[in-house]
């Protein structure tokens, strides 16, 4: 038995490396498997219908299939208890449902035919599945591509009832049911300046996600993210317990050690925390250390929303465009930017410069003190992005590797590691709190969305990037993209008749809708709903409810804010 527990497991080791092709389930437009955000339920108060017990007198493949169905009831703690009754009662102790989740097709779902019939109280069960997502033991999502798997099971009968002696650790739901199950919440990390918190998408049981969301401190970030963030959390000081109390709040024990952390780290370890937390419905979070109270407070964090007004270029000129075609220019930086005449723009937080690529391909930082620098002239630059440290980011279409950033004082920066595999490049940019940056790349002919962390050495300096994942493999050549907010990208890809909008959580599910064709540039919002998407003929449009609806006419340019002004 441990031989074959060891193969299976390499089993489902397998399918997680094998889920690198990711795709998403788009509401419009062509089918890329996957979980669409629209199968989120609307309400946060979700009720469990509990599944049903195993059956007397059930065969071996109906006590599988109801071990299988009895995932989508975690129970209180996420213990899965209804699904243990379709165990022996050894192997119910010994199975960890907690190991993670594979996401599949509830119709797919078909015992596989092994010729070989139960006998002598024992038998194997194999269920072919159609995995459409993954999720593991840290609450890390991954969407796969649509692909048949088989789960082998092993069955005893005690007392006359068949039940399950071995099966891999971890549970499977149905696409349909996974949202109403597990959730995504936000794990927050800081950047390396201490500025910023990071988000860190985890999914975890909606019945255990506080507890979840604390505990995961005690664990590295995402891998891919790990080097781009920090955390507060000394070596050594740990999550001990995390535990409901009275008005929606939750006392956080930690380790002993924390009594040793100076005040900042123990601020910053609560920012952490109580961050984190809120957006699995935590009103506040009460820090101890072997239950006695510790004083900390939030500490002050950057923020990375955007102007709710859309930031244009029109024959009236460059700035935030208000009722009746009227714009509000930025001080300084309007001017300089009109004379440009670029013919895409990013600006600053602070809005003291912007990246703009001019009609002849090169790219320019521009102050609103009216002095500017010409930076790359190399052929096929990309539209460039600014990040947080003033540091323009380049990279040419026929070169994805050659990403460079540029800093203040004008010197670039080759950026190590950059979109390793590919072969073209349609778009790039950095994330708003400057610790991860997303592209657009051609691999083997399709078009797909990576996102990979930045690596900064002394100075903020960009020394490269992470091993990049892959988000989505789009149905058409990739268009533009921008950062939404702090979790979500939005992607125009091309279709034969229309084009394709994809509003891609990063770590999570994704929607498509359909917009005109010929859209050509996207921009990000204060919400996911107030995206705006921008025409060849000048229309601007914004999306309302599923379709997309013209705003304005005569827009030149949308240009992207990475902020606002502190």
């Amino acid at each position: 038995m441990t031989a074959r527990r060891g193969i299976l497991v390499l089993v489902v080791t397998a399918l997680a490396l094998g889920l690198a092709s990711c795709a998403g389930l788009p509401t419009t437009g062509k089918v890329n498997y996957g979980l669409s955000t629209a199968d989120t339920p609307d309400s946060d108060d979700t009720s469990f219908l509990l599944p049903d017990s195993p059956q007397p007198g059930a065969s071996p493949e109906q006590i599988v299939d109801g071990f299988l169905r009895a995932g989508s009831g975690p129970g209180v703690g996420a213990r899965w208890d209804r699904a243990r009754e379709f165990l022996t009662p050894d192997f119910a102790e010994a199975w960890d449902p907690s190991a993670g989740v594979i996401v599949d097709i509830f119709e797919d779902r078909s015992p596989v035919d092994s010729g070989d019939a139960p006998d002598d109280g024992e038998g194997t069960v194999s269920m072919s599945i159609t995995a459409v997502a993954t999720v593991d033991d840290k609450g890390v999502y991954q969407q796969a591509e649509l692909g048949e798997r088989e789960l082998p099971f092993e069955l005893v009968q005690i007392d006359g009832e068949w039940r399950i002696s071995f099966a891999l650790d971890g549970v499977v739901l149905d696409r349909g049911e996974f949202p109403r199950v597990f959730r995504s919440y936000s794990v927050m990390y800081f950047d390396p300046t201490w500025e910023f918190l990071v988000p860190d998408a985890r999914w975890y049981p909606t019945t255990s996600a506080p507890r979840e969301v604390a505990l995961a401190f005690n664990d590295a970030p995402t891998a891919w993210l790990a080097e781009s963030v920090q955390s507060a959390f000394p070596e050594g000081v740990s999550v001990v317990a995390a535990v409901p109390q009275p008005g929606n709040r939750y006392e956080v024990d930690l380790s002993v050690s924390a009594l040793s952390a100076d005040p900042e780290s123990i601020d910053r370890m609560y920012t952490q925390l109580q961050t984190s937390l809120a957006t699995a419905g935590v009103t506040g979070v009460d820090l101890t250390v072997q239950s006695a109270p510790i004083d900390a407070e939030l500490v002050a964090t950057r923020s990375t929303r955007v102007a709710g007004a859309p930031l244009v270029l029109t024959e009236e000129g460059f700035g935030f465009l208000a009722g009746a075609g009227e714009i509000e220019p930025i001080p300084g930086l309007s001017d300089i930017i009109e004379e440009f005449a670029p013919v895409a723009a990013q600006v600053g937080a602070q809005r003291e410069s912007a990246a703009v690529r001019q009609s002849d391909g090169a790219v320019s930082v521009v102050r609103a003190d009216q002095t500017y620098d010409v930076l790359d002239t190399r052929t096929g630059l990309v539209d460039p992005s600014i990040d947080p440290f003033d540091m323009v980011w380049t990279v040419p279409r026929g070169q994805p590797g050659g990403v460079q950033a540029y800093l203040p004082d004008l010197t670039p920066v080759v950026v190590a590691d950059a979109w390793p595999g590919a072969t073209a490049i349609q778009a790039m940019s950095v994330s708003r709190d400057g610790a991860r940056i997303a592209a657009l790349v051609t691999v083997g002919g399709r078009s797909e969305l990576w996102v990979a962390g930045i690596v900064r050495g002394a100075d903020q300096l960009p020394e490269r990037l992470s091993e990049p994942v892959e988000l989505a493999v789009l149905s058409g050549p990739g268009v533009g993209l921008a950062w939404l907010d702090d979790l979500s990208i939005g992607v125009l890809s091309a279709d034969e008749e229309a084009s394709l909008v994809l509003e891609q959580v990063v770590g999570g599910t994704s929607t498509t809708s359909t917009a005109a064709a010929g859209i050509e540039s996207i921009a990000g919002g204060t919400s996911l709903s107030s995206v705006r998407l921008l025409s060849e003929d000048g229309t601007l449009s914004v999306k309302r409810g599923t379709s997309w609806q013209p705003t304005a006419t005569g827009v030149l340019v949308l240009a992207t804010q990475q902020g606002i002004p502190e």
